[in-house]
């Protein structure tokens, strides 16, 4: 498959052939979902705490008698009922990670780029390579491609790129190696380098 190859600055560079396994497959929607949602699961810390009703310091007395008193009986202060108990279902550290196999998640990300490619937000550029690490200069480039949200793909990490992109919050920067499926559904346009695109045919096919 042939795919239309520009310059950094807007400019038409030719075309690139690129893998129809990466980049023509079809959308599967669930497991899409179920990428996704493992990727967001494994970034949670599962540090939460919460305290039951027998850890919770006090409440060893017996508050008032089992009868006479008129009230509805009680063991502890404690108890998830009175002010200052325990927690019923007390949160405790877990570990939330789900476990997806290696094979699924690259057909997830080539089913993802796929989509991309059809609905026109994949650009391929020829390199991204900035001169100096300076925001202004990024969006200079980034205008001439018409793109205020995107995702810019290169084969290795740039040091300028990283640096100028540190400070918008609509253009982010990152390798081949580091790409995702959540960054890539994040933004809108996704611009990839050729050499990052041979990486990924290289490393998902």
């Amino acid at each position: 498959m042939d795919l239309k190859l520009q310059s950094f600055d807007g400019k038409k560079a030719g075309t690139i052939t690129v893998s129809d396994s990466v980049f023509d497959r079809d959308y599967n929607e669930s497991l899409v979902h179920q990428v996704v949602t493992a990727y967001l699961a494994g970034g949670r810390a599962g540090t939460h705490a919460q305290k039951t009703r027998s850890e919770v310091r006090g409440g060893g007395r017996k508050p008032f008698a089992q009868k006479g008193s008129g009230r509805a009986r009680a063991g502890t202060i404690r108890s998830p009922l009175w002010r200052s108990g325990g927690t019923t279902f007390a949160a405790k550290p877990r570990d939330y990670s789900q476990k997806v196999n290696r094979k699924v998640y690259r057909s997830a990300l080539c089913t993802i780029l796929s989509e991309l490619r059809r609905n026109d937000s994949l650009i391929i550029v020829d390199n991204v390579e900035l001169a100096t690490p300076k925001t202004k200069d990024l969006l200079t480039k980034t205008t001439a491609l018409g793109l205020t949200n995107a995702l810019i793909v290169s084969e290795t990490a740039l040091d300028n790129l990283e640096l100028a992109s540190r400070n918008l919050y609509n253009i982010a920067a990152t390798d081949a190696a580091h790409i995702n499926p959540v960054a890539l559904l994040r933004f809108e346009k996704v611009v990839m380098t050729q050499d990052s695109v041979r990486k990924l045919e290289e490393s998902l096919a």
